[in-house]
Order: structure tokens, then C-alpha cells, then sequence
């Protein structure tokens, strides 16, 4: 009888050594099929799907193992995609990627796990920029509305709130639940120049 993920992921955190390779090899096929379906070349879903799994080692002892995996790996493998076209293909030449199609019960799995990690992140914010941020977006109020409920100046209000927010994206990005913002081109630089240094990254192969 198969060991249940969460079990697997409480070998793994006791550091047996096989519990991440039968994690990676039962969850495989998902994290593969995400990235074909991302970057239609075998040889770059490999190396992705390799890369996707690499990251998953680094955050695997947070897991809360109450909760269904395969929305994460997918949104990370999701992620790992647009990084790699990103950091690999010529936007002009380089196909979208497409998003794994999902069944309804699927996409609300995904909804769920987005509010429980933005949950989690907000709650290792600074309690003052914690609650300017929910009045903020929970209850619709402004920045005057904000300063007199937590008797702070508008200013400061209005920087609990941008902090919040920064740190939540921060946060976010760190968990593989969002992906990060892509790099821009220094100031110098031409659409030429970019292509042509795109083009150099591709034929040494993935980072």
C-alpha cells in the first residue's frame, strides 16, 4: 500500500532520503504535463519540470499537509514556465503559454489555496500595517477613514497600507504562489540588444 503524501512529506522532513523521490515520481506526470502544455518542447519541460521540483524540496517543509498539493505544484510549475520563456524566447516568436485546463472543483481548490497563502502572508506583516490593509481592502475605507480609526496621521496610513502590500508580494513571490515580476531592460538597451542577448542565454541552455 502507497505511503499518503502527507505521510511522504513527514518522511521527508525527518530526512529520509527516498520519501522526495516517491513524492516526485507520483506527482511527475501533473508537473510535466503543466509545462508540455506551457512550453510545447519536451526537452525544455524537462529541464522546467526539473527545476519546478527543485523548488518544491526548498519550501516542502512548510507544507501544510492538510491541504492539497497538486494546486501548488502546478502554480509553481506555472510560474517556472513564465520565467523560462521569459528569460529564454523572443516575445515575439515564443507561442503564450496555455493554462492547463481544470475542472470547476479544481479551479476553486486554486481559489482556495490563493486565499489561505494571502492569509498567511498578511499575517506575518507588522499588526498596524495588518489592519490598514484590511480596511483598506476588506472594508472599502480611504485613507482619512483609516488614519482616524487607528488615530495616525493620513501619511502614515497611507504607508501601512503600501508596506503591507510590498511585503505581501514579497512574500508571495518567495512561496512560488506568484510569479515574479519580470526583469527590465537597463536604460540603454534596444529591443535589439535585448533579442540578441535572449537568443545567447537560449544556447547555453536553462540556468
Amino acid at each position: 500500500m502507497e505511503d499518503s503524501t502527507a505521510l511522504l512529506i513527514e518522511r521527508y522532513r525527518q530526512n529520509d532520503p527516498t520519501a522526495f523521490t516517491q513524492l516526485v515520481s507520483r506527482y511527475h506526470s501533473l508537473v510535466f504535463g503543466v509545462c508540455m502544455r506551457c512550453l510545447r518542447h519536451r526537452q525544455d519541460a524537462e529541464d522546467v519540470t526539473q527545476e519546478t521540483f527543485s523548488r518544491v524540496a526548498r519550501y516542502l517543509d512548510r507544507w501544510d499537509t492538510r491541504r492539497p498539493i497538486e494546486p501548488w505544484l502546478a502554480t509553481i510549475a506555472g510560474n517556472r514556465c513564465r520565467t523560462y520563456l521569459s528569460r529564454h524566447r523572443s516575445p515575439i516568436v515564443s507561442p503564450l503559454p496555455i493554462e492547463p485546463a481544470g475542472t470547476h472543483a479544481e479551479h476553486q481548490i486554486a481559489e482556495q489555496t490563493l486565499r489561505e497563502e494571502i492569509g498567511l502572508a498578511l499575517s506575518q506583516q507588522p499588526a498596524n500595517h495588518r489592519m490598514a490593509f484590511r480596511l483598506f481592502h476588506d472594508q472599502a475605507m480611504n485613507y482619512a477613514e483609516i488614519a482616524e480609526r487607528l488615530d495616525c496621521p493620513i501619511g502614515t496610513a497611507k504607508t501601512w497600507v503600501h508596506r503591507a502590500r510590498t511585503g505581501l508580494m514579497q512574500q508571495l513571490v518567495a512561496r512560488e504562489v506568484l510569479a515574479g515580476a519580470p526583469k527590465h531592460r537597463s536604460k540603454g538597451d534596444s529591443p535589439g540588444k535585448e533579442l540578441s542577448r535572449r537568443n545567447h542565454h537560449h544556447s547555453e541552455g536553462p540556468e
